[in-house]
């Protein structure tokens, strides 16, 4: 080894030297700031839990009224088959008006009205039919009662037609008759917790992600030792990499946090593909978001403009890039204008590896672009911090 390469390989080390130093002075500043430290714990923890367990968009225990104006055996049959867990009997009203303000004043979502002379119009097959009013302002649950509702009221009609053929005589045979079975690929019991809690951690991860390399950069303006810190032998690249390089750390340390107390122990989350997959993409997503941080931290004066920054930009990342909702069913213009959304790709990946177990063979087209977006983002926040540096 000539003197040149010697001397090329001690500038390397003590640039690499250098970098380590700023990013463990970024961790020793957030490790004095003890309000943030717990509010990341709470976020990776607690908030998992009561996220994955208090959040559902299934429907459960929707309050339903009855108004019986037959009282038979075969209106009680019908009610009986609105039962737990997607119904809860709330009771029954004489009068279906007493119904309707029950329906206006939110303490009920669904009234069924079953009118008179209902068994006798089945007895003697006339066409009969029911009413059932459901309270849409929550959009969702009210469409999965009025869905539930009918295939119970449709069971309840194929019965009939049952019992009047003879049971499961040769009669009942010769009906057409559609059988749907269904397979349920990578969330067999469909357990809602599961999308929930991951979903949560996506939501912290992008959240801290653009706030704390960002608020790390204005601090130092706020602070003033900005001018310090470039009168010191260490680089621009330097002070900006060792920031998203310390945040980057604390994110993954608090991402593994949420998977080791809450995601595998309590909701019982699997990891069916490779784990140091999902934290080398998770570190890539974090420098990508940080990206967004330190352009905004390179256009603002003070920590509370990059917090309305960030309103303006992830607030549309979070409902927009498919957590809140498939990103396949949103409009074709938004689609366009999410592909420059981190997180659009990221959900693709966490899901893929945690959840169908797939690795980079087949998430090559989701990491590339978070990849290429990364890149393009911290060299916007470079380009724009040298040239207010000048």
């Amino acid at each position: 080894m000539n003197n040149n390469d010697r001397a090329s390989l001690a500038a390397v080390r003590l640039w690499v030297l250098r970098l380590f130093v700023m990013t463990r002075k970024e961790l020793l500043q957030l490790r004095r700031d003890i309000p943030l430290l717990l509010f990341l714990i709470y976020s990776f923890s607690i908030s998992v839990y009561i996220s994955g367990a208090g959040i559902s968009m299934q429907l459960s225990n929707a309050s339903l009224l009855v108004h019986d104006g037959d009282h038979s055996e075969s209106s009680r049959e019908l009610i009986h088959r609105f039962r737990e867990p997607y119904f809860r009997l709330e009771g029954e009203v004489q009068d279906p008006k007493v119904g309707v303000e029950r329906l206006d004043q939110g303490t009920a979502m669904l009234l069924l009205d079953i009118p008179p002379r209902f068994q006798e119009s089945i007895s003697g097959r006339e066409p009969v039919s029911l009413q059932l009013q459901v309270d849409t302002t929550n959009a969702p649950q009210g469409l999965s009662a009025a869905s539930y509702a009918a295939r119970i009221v449709g069971g309840f009609s194929f019965d009939l037609a049952s019992v009047r053929l003879g049971g499961a005589s040769a009669g009942l045979m010769d009906i057409p008759n559609i059988e749907s079975a269904h397979r349920v690929w990578y969330n067999q019991n469909q357990d809602e917790t599961w999308f929930q809690s991951i979903s949560h951690i996506l939501r912290m991860i992008t959240l801290f992600a653009f706030l704390l390399p960002a608020a790390a950069l204005v601090r130092e303006k706020e602070h003033g030792t900005v001018e310090q810190l470039l009168v010191s032998p260490v680089t621009p690249l330097q002070i900006m990499l060792s920031k998203v390089l310390a945040m980057t750390l604390v994110i993954q340390a608090a991402t593994a946090l949420a998977m080791a107390t809450v995601l595998k122990p309590v909701f019982g989350v699997p990891v069916k593909g490779s784990a140091a997959l999902f934290f080398l993409l998770t570190a890539l997503y974090s420098f990508t978001t940080a990206g967004f941080g330190l352009f905004a931290a390179t256009v603002t004066r003070n920590q509370a403009q990059v917090g309305m920054v960030a309103l303006l930009v992830i607030s549309p990342m979070l409902l927009l890039s498919g957590i809140a909702s498939p990103f396949e069913a949103m409009p074709s213009w938004v689609q366009s204008i999410m592909a420059l959304s981190p997180l659009r790709y990221y959900v693709d990946v966490t899901y893929g590896v945690l959840l169908k177990g797939v690795g980079f063979d087949v998430l090559w087209d989701s990491i590339l672009p978070m990849a290429l977006l990364g890149g393009v983002l911290f060299g916007l926040g470079m380009w724009r911090f040298r040239k207010q540096l000048e």
